[in-house]
């Protein structure tokens, strides 16, 4: 008995060493606490136990049970794995007073060596009355933000994070630092009572599930809750030493996108690639390597031979046939049966597959509103003309999608240039895969775009109905963005004269008027910014980005819609009322203005103090101030008229004013630009 119990022990122990592998290196621990350390990660400066410096953590015993840190950092990792890791995050946060003095504050920065944040990761605002900014390095400056608002207590038993009282947005690829800046827009002296701060931080997507607003005191509840269990991930690759030097026995390495490289084990291996993987026994492992016959472990592989008697290959699950002698005419009849079969197989399989194709493009066509379209079209008298392209000639106009031709991406989709037959270069606007409000901000953008024929309006050509991702394509505006024009001065790109300038914001302002006052029905943009302005070869203005925009019923001037736009153009009363009108459309354009008076962006951290990195509150403190001319562009200055730029300053300052009944109409903005062009420069 005792003999059987040995030997029961010992193949027990020969099973578990032959599917174990090692994970650190020899004599490393690779264990801290609730945390496994895989090497190339090791224990300990200095040690060995690590690839190099940046892959060496630190165990704090000092704990119960002991925690995990990333150097001799305070950065604490949470676990470990092969293409990434997570450490505990922190959180940005601002606490008021009833009266809107600050109570308590923190803000937090993240900087790391040859790490990079995951794309896995979503910036998060949660707050009735806050705002926050995100910015960071990816190799050039990132700036991105959020805002959370809301007007009373809220329930959310689903847990989505989805705007009210809570926002998330996506971050850029590659960030290796970035720093959280929180605010308040009325130091929530309007939502004291049920929230009285506001949150923001970044937190591996899924880490975090929103769970209202409706207590003021759950402050330390929240800290607590989420400091035990948000998130963030850390992508890590291999950047020192000679391509693949850091990969083990029997593994390759592969390049990673944005530099560096990582292993893996070859097919038919396992283990830690970084410390040299092991063959795998198939022959152990039947339920995944099926065999039915005689299994042989091979480097790698493994073979599987039929037993005596039975023929074929015994890797199949019926593989391993007896042999027999055929009878010639049981072959003949047998041939003669199974060719009538396949050609009838064919027949039947090619005739379905053909009515599949044809019921799947009809149904993506309903799905992706082509009925409502239809109807919207036929309503609003659209263009007849308008072609309805084949799935074939957008995929051959743009290479199959090749991301060499992708010219723009935005929230609503990627824009790719393409060729078609007949030579013509468009722009192809590919959405993202749509939910029901994106389904209606396609259809929306179709059916105003078919409502307009302006030479300052980027045209409308066709769309494809019939993909899982419907499609429009445009004509193709060559000379990149107004944006890019006045903010990218590393480029080659050629420096906008001031009678540039003057000309592209009366043929922008002339394209917005004819929306507000010319087309069938009154059309607001909803999204005027530089980037939403097109130039063609000859510089000739065009405006693009019909997403967002809304008609307005004959006999109304006003849209009550769930607030949309761009933070930095966005109207300040359209904001707080959720009531759009055409002179919200001024305030953003009154923000254009300023960017081609001052050259600056419409959102910046260098700015401060803090109330200056809007680009309107910027404007308007310096037109207060009696220093306009100090803010305005050096190059404009010495082209311009004194009375030019004192003209078009008095022109920003009535478009951006608070109260939207006070400024200007777009014709008249338009005519008055039309008369600052006429000054004497």
């Amino acid at each position: 008995m005792l003999l059987y119990i040995i030997i029961l022990f010992l193949l027990t122990f020969s099973c578990t060493m032959s599917t174990s592998y090692d994970i650190s290196k020899p004599e490393c621990p690779n264990q801290c606490g609730n945390v496994t350390v895989p090497y190339p990660f090791g224990i300990g400066k200095d040690s060995s136990c690590s690839l190099d410096d940046s892959f060496y953590v630190t165990c704090n015993t000092t704990f119960q049970p002991a925690q995990l840190f990333l150097g001799n950092g305070d950065l604490r990792i949470h676990d470990i794995a092969d293409t990434d890791f997570r450490i505990f995050t922190r959180l940005s946060y601002s606490c008021y007073n009833k009266t809107g003095g600050l109570d308590v504050n923190s803000g937090w920065w993240f900087s790391l060596k040859q790490f990079t944040f995951s794309e896995k990761n979503k910036f998060t605002v949660v707050g009735c009355d806050d705002y926050a900014l995100i910015t960071g390095e990816n190799n050039k400056k990132y700036s991105s933000g959020c805002i959370g608002l809301c007007s009373k207590p809220l329930e959310v038993p689903d847990g989505k994070c989805t705007g009210e009282g809570c926002c998330q947005t996506s971050i850029a690829k590659g960030l290796s630092y970035y720093s959280v800046s929180l605010g308040s827009y009325r130091n929530h002296t309007d939502v004291w009572p049920f929230n009285s701060c506001g949150y923001a931080f970044l937190a591996e997507e899924g880490s975090f599930q929103f769970r209202g607003i409706n207590d003021s005191s759950n402050f330390t509840k929240f800290l607590e809750r989420s400091e035990s269990t948000l998130v963030a991930a850390i992508d890590w690759v291999i950047l020192s030493g000679k391509r693949g030097s850091a990969c083990g026995d029997n593994s390759n390495s592969y390049d990673v996108d944005g530099g560096g490289y990582r292993c893996s084990c070859k097919d038919g291996y396992e283990g830690n690639p970084y410390i040299g993987c092991q063959d795998i026994n198939e022959c152990d492992h039947l339920e995944k390597f099926p065999c039915n016959g005689t299994c042989f472990n091979t480097n790698g592989s493994y073979k599987c031979k039929c037993k005596d008697g039975y023929s074929g290959d015994g890797k199949n699950k019926d593989g391993c046939q007896r042999k027999s002698f055929p009878v010639l005419q049981f072959s003949l009849g047998f041939g003669f049966a199974f060719l009538v079969v396949m050609i009838g197989s064919c027949i039947i399989y090619y005739t379905t597959k053909k009515r599949k194709l044809l019921l799947k493009r009809q149904k993506l066509f309903e799905q992706n509103g082509g009925l409502l379209l239809q109807d919207k079209l036929k309503t609003n008298s659209g263009h007849a003309s308008m072609k309805i392209f084949r799935v074939k000639d957008l995929e051959e106009a743009t290479d199959n999608y090749a991301e060499k031709n992708i010219i723009g991406k935005g929230y609503n989709g990627t824009v790719y240039k393409g060729i078609l037959v007949d030579k013509r270069i468009v722009a192809i606007k590919k959405s993202q895969r749509l939910d029901e409000e994106q389904r209606e901000q396609f259809i929306n953008e179709m059916i105003i775009l078919t409502q307009i024929n302006h030479h300052n309006v980027v045209q409308l050509l066709g769309c494809c109905l019939e993909t899982d991702v419907p499609l429009l394509a445009y004509e193709f505006i060559s000379n990149d963005t107004l944006y890019h024009h006045i903010q990218d001065k590393a480029s080659d790109t050629e420096r906008l004269s001031w009678n540039s300038r003057l000309r592209i914001a009366h043929e922008s302002a002339g394209a917005l008027s004819y929306l507000h006052t010319e087309a069938r029905m009154p059309i607001i943009h909803r999204d005027v910014k530089s980037t939403n302005i097109l130039l063609d070869d000859n510089y000739t203005a065009k405006i693009a980005d019909f997403g967002a925009s809304r008609f307005v019923p004959l006999g109304h001037s006003l849209v009550p819609t769930l607030v949309q736009g761009t933070f930095g153009y966005l109207d300040p009363e359209y904001f707080h009322t959720g009531v759009l009108t055409v002179k919200s459309d001024v305030y953003s354009f009154g923000v254009v203005l300023v960017e081609l008076l001052t050259g600056e962006k419409p959102i910046s951290t260098e700015r401060s103090p803090e109330e200056d990195r809007t680009l309107a509150m910027y404007f308007e403190k310096a037109k207060k101030e009696n220093r306009l001319f100090e803010i305005v562009d050096h190059d404009v200055v010495k082209e311009a008229s004194k009375e030019q730029i004192i003209a078009t300053c008095d022109l920003v300052y009535m478009c951006l004013n608070q109260v939207g009944v006070s400024r200007p109409s777009m014709r008249e903005v338009t005519n008055e630009l039309e008369r600052i062009i006429r000054i004497a420069s």
